[in-house]
């Protein structure tokens, strides 16, 4: 309940929720279709990273599921690299979900069986 209550107040914070907005207005201006925005929290870094003339060693993750074509990555990327709320952009490509299905390959044929009927 703690960890909710402190993601909520991350998002209240205007540059916070400027940045995000930014981002999706961005990304549906160059055709992108938006499935969801997920809060993954605030905390510290890996490493500390230098941005903007800035220091970081904390920041807030934020997961933003789109589909758009592979076309307007270069000019996302350059947006988020400009954006001065933005330490570190990464865009991935998701992976298509794999079916339950499994394909047995190919079934060797039973020859024993044909022999047989063929002997009658």
């Amino acid at each position: 309940m703690r960890d909710q209550q402190h993601q909520m107040a991350s998002l209240k914070k205007p540059e916070t929720a400027a940045a995000l907005r930014r981002t999706v207005e961005a990304l549906l201006e160059n055709g992108a279709v938006v499935r969801n925005l997920e809060n993954l929290g605030e905390r510290a870094l890996p490493y500390k990273i230098s941005k903007h003339n800035l220091r970081h060693t904390r920041g807030g993750y934020y997961l933003v599921d789109f589909e758009a074509p592979p076309a307007i990555l270069p000019t996302m990327l350059d947006h988020l690299d400009r954006d001065i709320d933005v330490i570190r952009p990464t865009i991935l490509k998701q992976q298509p979900p794999k079916s339950e299905e499994s394909c047995p390959g190919l079934i060797p044929p039973n020859y024993e069986v044909k022999l047989r009927s063929k002997r009658k």
